[in-house]
């Protein structure tokens, strides 16, 4: 396809179709949205080629016109997310906005012809939930709402994109977590989301859209990776050595930060060691050449620690512990005793005054067996016998009577006797716990003055014996540092290694970019001017656009118009079959506020230019708010006229 020749020497924007080509080899002839499965709400066919639906502004109209509508809100955004839907997304809006779809169109379908290869698929997915998906080839969608054919759900579709179009081979180098988004990640880039306002190039799915696309969990990295793999600028072998590098830098991480851990933990123990031993720090010498004097330093410390003076000997203290321990048993004996006998006294007083109680009964009982009277008559005894009585026989036992006195005397005199022992024992005992307690005070006082110079000398002596541990828990901290050091250097060695072998890929793919980067030129050329020049670069921070116009230019502007030239640029190589993607492209509203409606305009010039010659073996739809040129406000480019107002005029044909 010859373009405007070029008067400064670069050559024009030229595509040329795969041979054998007579349509894109994947498009979408037409997207129906059924409020039931008899009623349709809108029929919208689509072509290849240039395809534009468009919503008119009434401030942006030549004649005045009708201001009573809007050009905003008539369903540009969602026309795109349904036709996505049809090409394998899980949503096609967000839930706030399917809800309110589903409560309005509950028996609602939306529906896609859609030809892959030739070859005709029927899609036919539910706006509500709970309701089958299909995906079946040589069936119209009437036929699949007719109910006649099982569900398939939207995979086959996927599957046969993915083995056709895409490859095993180039599927496999996507990254992805799930089966079949190889292809779901080339539908975020043909079809960007308006919410990402083509401010990156390698941003296609906004989270404000809640698309469910597996590209919102892949890094900035990934997406590079997948649009390399999608133009054949990367190889399974860059991938696997771009993972390797990843696992390294990783390793070189947590070593990095392994060392750093242990450089400060070796600097605090030297630094404790060295006040320990009453050394200077900043007068050791850096590294494992300070073990040695410190070594040597903790080692003096023990020895001195270890001398003993001549007023003290570790025997000692046993020997005075035995002392005490003799005399602390000696009180205890006298306590013992003292408390016996001081419990004894009072229960000898209490017998003595029972015993001497008893006296005067016995007494009298002797008394009265001297001249006994008889129990029966009253007689005195004596007289009785000398005069006679025939009453009574019977005379007291005197002699009896008489000994039980005494025993009760000598009793007494034995109990007597034994108190005065016991007082004397007591007194005495009194007499000798004082001085052995104060004995037994003194030599405790000693125990534990000679236990705390003991305890402090020990501690001393271990705590030097431990200083010496120290040194060599520090050489081995020292050794161990080195190695990680010397990990740590080798990751990074290795790390810059494999980081140059990738620059020796990306070489090799220069080819692809440079291909690319001519189309990239010829588009901005189309665009801008053919004062303008533009380049596609890959270099190790990444994918690079450059837009110079008398120097290079950096807008908002020029930044969105970069990232449509891209995506026009990749499908010009993809026409000519330099790709794994079809030749297919949707833009929702692509123009940025303040790009000029000049550049606008050529973008459809461009994109109509394209179509020649016929048959247009590429389908580039556009949704826009701003006026198209006018040679393409008509039909075969204008596909649909939409409006914010009235409600009859929106994609849906009513308000939600």
């Amino acid at each position: 396809m010859p373009r405007q020749p070029d008067l400064f020497g670069h050559a024009a924007l030229t595509v040329q179709p795969e041979s054998g080509r007579v349509q894109p080899r994947l498009w979408v002839r037409r997207l129906t949205i059924w409020s039931d499965s008899d009623t349709r709400l809108r029929d919208i066919e689509l072509r290849p080629g240039l395809n534009i639906i468009w919503s008119p502004d009434p401030g942006d109209q030549s004649n005045g016109g009708d201001t009573g509508y809007l050009g905003h809100g008539s369903g540009k955004t969602l026309f795109c997310r349904l036709l996505r839907f049809c090409l394998g997304e899980d949503r096609y809006a967000s839930d706030e906005q399917r809800l309110r779809i589903a409560a309005a169109l509950p028996e609602g379908w939306v529906s896609a012809e859609v030809l892959v290869d030739g070859a005709l698929w029927g899609v036919l997915r539910p706006l509500g939930a709970g309701r089958p998906h299909y995906a079946v080839p040589d069936a119209l969608p009437e036929q699949l709402l007719e109910g006649n054919i099982p569900p398939t759900g939207i995979e086959p579709l996927l599957e046969v994109i993915e083995r056709q179009i895409v490859t095993p081979g180039i599927a496999a180098l996507i990254p992805g977590e799930h089966r079949l988004d190889a292809w779901r990640v080339a539908l975020a880039w043909l079809t960007r989301d308006q919410e990402c306002r083509f401010d990156r190039v390698l941003e296609w799915r906004s989270a404000d859209s809640d698309s469910g696309s597996p590209t919102r969990s892949l890094s900035a990295a990934k997406h590079l990776d997948a649009m390399r793999g999608f133009v054949g600028a990367i190889v399974a072998e860059e991938l696997q050595l771009r993972s390797e590098i990843s696992a390294l830098e990783e390793r070189h991480k947590v070593c990095s930060q392994d060392v750093a851990r242990r450089k400060w933990e070796t600097d605090r123990l030297r630094a404790n060691v060295a006040t320990v031993v009453g050394l200077d720090l900043d007068d050791l010498p850096e590294g494992r050449l300070s073990i040695e004097v410190l070594r040597k330093a903790a080692t003096q410390n023990v020895a001195r620690l270890a001398r003993v003076g001549p007023t003290w000997d570790t025997g000692d203290l046993e020997a005075l512990r035995a002392e005490y321990d003799e005399q602390r048993q000696l009180v205890s004996a006298l306590e013992q005793h003292l408390a016996v006998g001081q419990a004894q006294l009072p229960e000898i007083d209490m017998l003595v005054r029972r015993m001497k109680g008893e006296m005067p009964g016995i007494s009298a009982q002797v008394a009265k067996s001297a001249t006994p009277i008889c129990p029966v008559c009253e007689v005195p005894i004596d007289r009785a016998l000398s005069e006679g009585c025939g009453m009574s026989h019977k005379l007291p036992d005197l002699q009896a009577i008489r000994h039980r006195r005494q025993c009760n005397i000598d009793e007494i005199a034995a109990e007597e006797r034994r108190r005065r022992e016991i007082s004397e024992s007591v007194a005495s005992t009194l007499q000798a716990l004082a001085p052995a307690r104060i004995a037994r005070d003194a030599l405790r006082a000693r125990v534990r003055a000679a236990e705390h110079i003991h305890d402090a000398r020990s501690g001393a002596w271990f705590k030097a014996r431990r200083v010496i541990d120290d040194v060599k828990r520090l050489d081995q901290m020292l050794s161990e540092l080195e190695l990680e050091e010397a990990k740590a250097a080798s990751h990074a060695v290795e790390v810059e290694e494999k980081r140059e072998l990738t620059g020796t890929f990306r070489a090799a793919q220069r080819e692809v970019f440079d291909r690319l980067s001519r189309f990239f030129d010829g588009v901005i050329r189309e665009i801008v001017g053919p004062m303008a020049q533009g380049k596609v670069s890959l270099d190790g921070n990444g994918l690079k656009l450059v837009v110079e116009l008398g120097g290079e230019r950096s807008t908002a502007a020029i930044d969105s118009l970069k990232v449509i030239a891209f995506d026009l640029a990749v499908m010009c190589m993809s026409v000519e079959g330099g790709t794994r993607l079809p030749a297919f492209l949707l833009h929702d509203s692509p123009r940025e506020a303040d790009l000029g409606l000049s550049v606008y305009h050529r973008l459809f010039a461009l994109a109509k230019g394209l179509e020649a010659p016929e048959p247009p073996l590429f389908q580039y739809i556009v949704t826009t708010t701003t006026r198209p040129p006018d040679d393409v406000q008509v039909k075969p480019w204008l596909r649909e006229s939409l409006r914010g107002s009235p409600a009859q005029e929106r994609l849906l044909r009513r308000d939600l």
